[in-house]
């Protein structure tokens, strides 16, 4: 939207009242958010800060708005996440205004209402992960969700345009990630670069008064200062949620032939619907020297190329994650000779993986292939972050819609030579 079409919004219903008739009571940082009519909203918020119920019920006073049609979309980097809003939305129909409901259907994520002239409105939820879906008519209004975990072209190319015809607005609502798109809409609302239109908050976790300061604080030290600062504090902190360090100084090396006589270790993620079977062989100096990686392929087609490549890099020793779909794989790999060994993953054992592999590339332990050549394994583990849900339990994972598949097989190899690798060996010979 260009700057001379941004304008305030008109305010219809009498937001104080309409709360009240709900029994919906924000807190005092919900409350500020409420009482904006910008066209461009930005809340950069902590976890459990009352974002999710805040935007949702923005999106129902608009729905009810009394004009003739409008159309609102919740977004977000997958359903999981777009369901979150959607779902406050539709139980605050189903419990207030039952008889307004024209039409729901959960598989397709649709909400028709009557608002208070008797005009419709039509809600979706929607995903960034295929951005065909994006495409479509003009929005009046627009909430997107964990908005920092979008590439920028989403935001730029896909949803933006689709409030301009409308002039309508946009409530993004996130935890901080870093400086990207989303900290320039953010910053564009704050009183020292201050746009047109434009307004945006920084609420805390503490801001929510329903929250126990002290439950914060006994998080702060179970988690990274950074990651706290970011996740709690709502502070755009660069590279605070960055899992592994020195990723890219790491990456100098390149692939490399078998030598006759060396020993080699393999790490191998099978793969699942969607995701890619990623095979990474390490040499005894900790250097990767092959990586392969490929998608939809049959079970028997694969244990054939896992094998080949094992073969070829003098029978490496394959440590593979044997977790669900890899079980029954795992034990074709040992009947077709290859020297697999499992390792199932859980919560703790995952977390085990992936601090072992942190630690190996912070003491320079382990070389990568330059990015030209492993793009895929470079862009995973720069990308590969530490979140925090809305009960407080911290992960490290891939962004939303983005894959492991690259770390995991990393992790492994890495796990295999950790300690002493010819004891890994010895047991095959």
């Amino acid at each position: 939207m260009t700057a001379p079409e941004i304008r305030q919004l008109p305010r219809l219903i009498d937001r104080p009242r309409f709360w009240q008739y709900i029994g919906y009571k924000p807190h005092e940082g919900q409350a500020q958010v409420h009482a904006s009519a910008a066209p461009r909203r930005a809340m950069a918020c902590g976890v459990r800060m009352g974002k999710t119920i805040c935007a949702a019920m923005e999106g129902v006073v608009s729905a009810l708005e009394p004009v003739d049609r409008s159309v609102g979309w919740v977004v977000a980097p997958n359903y999981e996440l777009s369901d979150r809003v959607l779902r406050e939305l539709v139980h605050v129909f189903r419990t207030k205004f039952p008889q307004r409901i024209r039409q729901y259907a959960a598989s397709e994520r649709k909400l028709i209402v009557t608002n208070m002239q008797g005009g419709t409105c039509e809600i979706r939820g929607k995903s960034a992960d295929n951005p065909v879906s994006l495409l479509g008519e003009g929005l009046d209004w627009l909430i997107v969700d964990e908005a920092a975990r979008l590439k920028a072209e989403i935001w730029q190319k896909y949803l933006s345009q689709r409030l301009v015809d409308k002039r309508g607005w946009a409530m993004l609502i996130s935890s901080p990630r870093g400086k990207g798109w989303f900290y320039d809409e953010w910053r564009a609302g704050q009183p020292q670069w201050k746009k047109p239109g434009h307004d945006s908050w920084n609420l805390p976790t503490w801001a929510n008064p329903r929250v126990p300061r002290a439950w914060i604080e006994e998080q702060r030290s179970m988690i990274p200062d950074a990651v706290w600062r970011q996740e709690y504090g709502a502070e755009f902190i660069e590279g605070a949620g960055q899992v592994f360090r020195n990723v890219r100084e790491r990456a100098t090396g390149a692939l490399a032939e078998p030598e006759k006589g060396k020993q080699y270790f393999a790490g191998l993620d099978l793969a699942r619907v969607n995701d890619y079977t990623v095979m990474v062989v390490v040499d005894r100096e900790r250097r990767v020297v092959a990586f392969d990686r490929y998608t939809r392929l049959d079970w028997t087609t694969q244990v054939g190329r896992i094998a080949a490549l094992a073969e070829k890099y003098n029978r490496a020793s394959v440590l593979v994650d044997s977790t669900g779909a890899g079980e029954p794989v795992y034990e074709k790999l040992r009947e077709a000779n290859v020297r697999a060994e499992p390792y199932t993953f859980t919560s703790a054992s995952k977390s085990a993986l992936v601090n072992n592999l942190a630690m190996m590339l912070e003491q320079g332990k382990l070389t990568l292939p330059v990015p030209l050549v492993c793009p895929e394994l470079v862009d995973e583990m720069d990308a590969f972050e530490f979140s925090v849900t809305e009960s407080g339990n911290v992960k490290a994972e891939a962004p939303s819609g983005q894959h492991d598949d690259c770390v995991i097989a990393l992790g492994l190899a890495a796990w295999a030579i950790r300690k002493d690798p010819v004891r890994m060996v010895a047991r095959w010979t």
